[in-house]
């Protein structure tokens, strides 16, 4: 058992995951307490399960651990694998461009620590720091998805796709047993379950940079959340909010 398990989907990462690695090595090293790595490569084509392997293989002593299989299941399906791989009673999800610095942790942890059970980083509220923005048509993109995931019900979190979030593990691993999503669009069931368990979930803000590189694809991977939210939303309506209680 760990005090923190921090977890990473992977998937087309091989031109900066090493550069992940290290910097995740750093953070475990200065880490007040345990803490390990699960890195879940997500039947990526590029060589990045090889990368990971050799850098282990360099590398013996740090807390890291690969999950790799050979087809793409989605961000959601990876971060699932990687949560209910996870030993740590403190779950920390991250993108593996580290879009939000490591160090950012401290402020999720506030959150945790006054009592809630999934601290969200965030873009979108008073405090946040933005470097990069993304592209006009994915901010668009992000507008109308937003709106989307009001009308499924999930309400109170204004940026529900941050992928930085911390979760006590005794509280994210019934509902991710449980999580039908497996694409981008994840996020919003996690959030919808939490709530309808009534698990507080709290928005933190973070710095963000947009990396400019993302497996995010504006009408491919967009078209997808939308249509995953869309069926969100009739789920909803049709067995109300009890259907996605994780105590039920």
């Amino acid at each position: 058992m760990y005090d923190l398990s921090i977890v990473l989907p992977v998937y087309k990462e091989a031109c900066r995951v090493e550069k992940t690695m290290d910097e995740v090595a750093r953070f475990i090293k200065g880490f007040d307490g345990s803490a390990e790595a699960v890195l879940v490569v997500d039947g990526s084509p590029d060589e990045s399960a090889l990368i990971i392997e050799d850098y282990l293989q360099r590398h013996p002593e740090l807390p890291f651990r690969l999950i790799s299989y050979a087809f793409n299941q989605g961000k959601g399906f990876a971060v699932k694998t990687g949560v209910l791989a996870a030993q740590g009673q403190l779950i920390l999800m991250t993108d593996t461009d580290l879009s939000t610095p490591l160090r950012d942790y401290s402020k999720l942890l506030k959150g945790i620590a006054a009592g809630a059970d999934i601290a969200c980083g965030s873009r979108a509220v008073a405090g946040a720091e933005i470097g990069a923005d993304p592209p006009l048509l994915r901010r668009l993109l992000s507008r109308v998805f937003n709106l989307l995931v009001r009308i499924s019900g999930v309400h109170g979190i204004r940026d529900t796709q941050c992928g930085f979030k911390l979760f006590k593990a005794e509280a994210a691993k019934p509902i991710f047993e449980k999580m039908r999503i497996r694409a981008f669009a994840f996020d919003v069931e996690l959030i919808a379950r939490a709530k309808a368990s009534d698990m507080r979930v709290v928005e933190i803000p973070v710095h963000w940079d947009y990396s400019g590189h993302s497996t995010v694809r504006v009408f491919s991977s967009g078209g997808k959340m939308l249509l995953d939210v869309f069926r969100l939303a009739l789920r909803r309506v049709f067995f109300g909010r009890r259907h996605l209680d994780v105590r039920t």
